[in-house]
């Protein structure tokens, strides 16, 4: 899958993909869109010392890095698996700006994240554990149980098959009751299929270019 370095409107990079003419994060800043989508509403309204969160979709590790930055500002404990089917090569990872615009992580992070062995537990400070999962999430087996959500995927008319009943109910059994998912698509179709999947779910504002976004709890 050919992948292009791209700079979005708040200096920050992502990559983008011409086969499905997609980018990675929001054009108008993937910094930007990342910190109000999985920081303000997921992360943050978490108030459990010790936090398990299940990342679909890794990328460009910009989420897992604000999280690592998350964690070392406020000394809460992270258990972090993400998964992803698709990782960046060291070319293209090497040449991503965003330690320049995050503060509280040394430098260097970002690569030792990408760097890490796919499927093998380590930590990365005192209080952020990471585990990379190469995998389609449908094969995935998880190892306890989520605090929190991030559901990073495509676009669900560019991927349809991650954005169905059948995936979120798959996630349900994987987050504990009061667990939070969030994303940043508003669509009535990924609403309906997280509400039959034992979510409550919520519109809230979304980044810049979008209006709404989607939270949900799980009951």
């Amino acid at each position: 899958m050919k992948r292009e370095l791209r700079i979005t409107e708040d200096g920050s990079h992502t990559i983008f993909v011409p086969e499905l003419n997609e980018p990675y994060h929001s054009i108008h800043g993937a910094i930007q869109e990342s910190n109000h989508v999985f920081l303000k509403h997921g992360l943050q309204t978490i108030s459990k010392e010790t936090i398990r969160i299940l990342e679909v979709g890794f990328g460009t590790g910009l989420n897992a890095i604000l999280t690592l930055a998350e964690a070392n500002r406020t000394g809460k404990k992270i258990y972090y698996h993400a998964v992803e089917k698709y990782p960046l090569v060291a070319q293209e990872y090497e040449a991503i700006n965003y330690e320049k615009f995050i503060d509280g992580v040394i430098k260097g992070s970002l690569n030792k994240m990408h760097d890490v062995e796919w499927g093998k537990k380590i930590s990365l400070t005192s209080h952020f554990n990471l585990f990379k999962e190469c995998s389609d999430f449908r094969s995935m087996e998880p190892d306890g149980t989520f605090d929190l959500v991030y559901y990073d995927a495509f676009d669900p008319q560019k991927q349809p098959h991650l954005w169905n009943e059948e995936i979120f109910c798959r996630i349900s059994a994987m987050v504990n009751p009061g667990g939070i998912f969030v994303t940043y698509t508003s669509k009535g179709i990924v609403r309906r299929a997280l509400i039959s999947c034992d979510f409550l779910v919520e519109k809230v504002a979304g980044p810049p270019g979008k209006r709404e976004m989607i939270r949900a709890i799980k009951r």
